[in-house]
């Protein structure tokens, strides 16, 4: 059975949706999100990704606990039904009690445009701070992305392009 290819969309305007049926219907989807958004970054080891993750959270987020991992996982969307996780643990080590906290992203970002991988990012960071998706944690997502909910919107016209382009394949 094939899945909707609007899934990721769940949520938006019907309005919207028959906007994003009619690029799909006219194979056009692909090419307005590469018209938007040309090229792809060049953050794709985790090496990098856990610098870029860094540098964000050291530009934004001085005061927030470290991040002690950022990793790119590529079995995350199917298992997690996710884009980006992030994991909390405190451990007792001897004496004291040791904090960490692990950032993983879909290794679909591995291949996108930047600007998505950063908003990923600055979702999973804000949750540094915001444990649940609430008004004051989207106020930290749009303080370090001022065009987070259009960047997340995009992202998910994005996956739905890859998704319809794998299948057709």
């Amino acid at each position: 059975m094939a899945r909707d290819p609007l899934h990721y969309l769940g949520g938006y305007p019907e309005k919207t949706l028959l906007q994003v049926q009619r690029l799909i219907d006219e194979g056009r989807l692909g090419a307005h999100v590469a018209a938007r958004y040309e090229g792809v970054h060049d953050r794709t080891t985790n090496k990098a990704l856990f610098e870029y993750v860094k540098d964000l959270k050291r530009h934004y987020m001085r005061t927030a606990p470290p991040v002690s991992r950022a990793t790119y996982d590529d079995r995350l969307m199917a298992a997690e039904k996710a884009l980006g996780l992030h994991t909390f643990s405190s451990k007792a080590h001897g004496g004291k009690l040791r904090a960490s906290s692990d950032i993983r992203i879909a290794g679909v970002f591995r291949d996108a445009p930047e600007p998505f991988l950063r908003m990923i990012v600055v979702h999973e960071l804000a949750h540094l701070r915001e444990k649940d998706h609430n008004k004051a944690f989207y106020r930290m997502c749009e303080s370090m992305e001022p065009d987070y909910h259009q960047l997340e919107f995009d992202a998910r016209l994005f996956l739905t392009a890859k998704e319809l382009e794998r299948a057709a394949n």
